[in-house]
């Protein structure tokens, strides 16, 4: 029995991991899958294509879709950690397009995803914090504005990348002594199987141990700064405040500061259960744009992707589709 074609390919893909979704027109989710990032900042623009690929395939088999049958969708919609610039829209349409995914392919920031599944709205603002920080905003007359999001060259710091290695470096300045004593002199190392700081600062040097991994301390230091740790909580309390300077700065250039604008926090720093973060954000958004309405995003971003282009569809059940799809992601 033939199979009719989903409506949209839905990709979501961080620095760390990548969801693709295969959905009707009417909301329905017919695959969803996951694997490691294809950003092509990460792993290059033929092998974050040639992964691509590889989810897409996997999803057409779980949908029962002849995977060597293309175009897989009407419209795809990859939100990708790297699309930063237009010269990095032009790689990745130029890497993507040969794979024949859909009949129209949209490349957005991944941050949109986020901001996309965090409101009904088409306009808003969203703070991500993954493996590291971004912002995005969208205005009511669609005027769309974002930050460089490339790291600590363009002024970036937060994310789990930031974190760790903020973490790193109080518990070795913990142990020698140029800091205060701190928790993290014991959990940071032996997270990664060693038993002093400067064990891992040297496998760290003599590259034993990627730099990347270091993102995978920041529930350590939640953690930390939940039990009164004051030095992991002074951590959490400087990425509060990045995240409330950042969502700032976009309400300002959006001028949406009289505006009930919502704020997306998305990504997986986000999932955190600190409230005292969550409250810190809060109180200094508000103190700037009162009427600002904080909205913590708890399901995948990849349904961002898939509404996105919901979006791109007309017609009656337009709502229903979106009511449907959220309900699936538990939205």
């Amino acid at each position: 029995m033939k199979v009719a074609r989903p409506a949209i390919l839905a990709v979501d893909g961080g620095n760390s991991k990548t969801d693709l979704a295969l959905v009707s027109a009417g909301g329905e989710l017919r695959a969803l899958v996951h694997g490691a990032t294809v950003s092509h900042q990460q792993v290059g623009l033929a092998a974050g294509a040639a992964r691509l690929e590889e989810l897409a395939v996997r999803a057409a088999r779980d949908a029962r879709l002849e995977s060597t049958s293309r175009p897989l969708a009407e419209v795809a919609v990859l939100c990708l950690a790297g699309a930063d610039f237009p010269s990095d829209v032009r790689a990745l349409a130029a890497a993507v397009r040969p794979l024949k995914l859909a009949r129209e392919v949209v490349i957005r920031n991944d941050g949109f995803a986020g901001l996309r599944a965090g409101t009904n709205r088409a306009w808003g603002v969203a703070v991500i914090s993954g493996s590291g920080i971004n912002c995005v905003g969208i205005a009511p007359n669609g005027r769309i504005a974002s930050f460089p999001a490339v790291g600590d060259v363009a002024g970036d710091w937060g994310g789990g990348e930031g974190i760790g290695k903020d973490a790193l470096s109080a518990a070795i300045r913990g142990r020698d002594g140029r800091g205060p004593h701190t928790r993290l002199e014991q959990l940071v190392p032996r997270h990664f199987g060693f038993r002093r700081p400067i064990n891992l600062t040297y496998a760290l040097y003599r590259d034993r141990v990627p730099e990347s991994r270091l993102r995978e301390l920041a529930p350590l230091v939640f953690a930390a700064a939940a039990s009164g740790d004051r030095v992991a909580r002074g951590i959490v309390d400087r990425l509060a405040d990045e995240v409330a300077v950042m969502a700032i700065a976009m309400i300002r250039r959006l001028r949406l500061v009289r505006t009930d604008v919502d704020v997306v926090l998305a990504g997986g720093i986000m999932r955190n259960r600190d409230q005292l973060f969550f409250d810190r954000i809060e109180a200094a958004v508000r103190r700037v744009a009162r009427r600002a309405r904080i909205r913590r995003v708890a399901q995948r971003p990849v349904l961002g992707a898939a509404l996105l282009g919901l979006d791109r569809m007309a017609g009656p059940e337009r709502d229903a589709a979106e009511t449907r799809l959220r309900s699936v992601f538990g939205g």
